[in-house]
């Protein structure tokens, strides 16, 4: 089974998911705020709250980064011995950025995906099995 390409005019995933643009037109309209969704495109109508995101890109991507960012804390504090208040000023900002960041583009792709693959929230697919 083949992935569902864009159609002409669509952007692709990666570059829709990085720039925040509709799914279906384009326009830089999918996000109203750093991590969160507009409800609908102002440039073609697409209503994105007919998709399911959830939280499974938060709590992964929290998890995943919180690991890498411990692990050059510690490789930092071996290295230089800096004091608490150097770890707090680099760790804490780089982290939340971090995160918010991977969010966007995590979270824009799902929707994006979604999208292509015609799963829309509370609306069920024909499998063509008659049920």
């Amino acid at each position: 089974m083949s992935e569902p390409q864009p159609q002409k005019g669509q952007p692709g995933l990666v570059q829709a998911a990085l720039l925040g643009l509709c799914p279906e037109c384009g326009a830089k309209t999918l996000f109203a705020g750093p991590a969160r969704f507009a409800p609908r495109c102002d440039n073609c109508g697409l209503d994105y709250s007919a998709f399911n995101v959830g939280d499974g890109p938060a709590a992964f991507l929290t998890m995943g980064l919180g690991a890498i960012v411990i692990v050059l804390a510690v490789l930092l504090e071996l290295a230089a011995h800096p004091p608490f208040w150097v770890h707090a000023l680099i760790w804490v900002p780089l982290t939340c950025l971090l995160v918010v960041l991977s969010l966007r583009v995590s979270k824009g792709a799902l929707l994006i995906a979604e999208h292509r693959n015609r799963a829309v929230e509370g609306i069920l697919a024909d499998k063509g099995d008659g049920s």
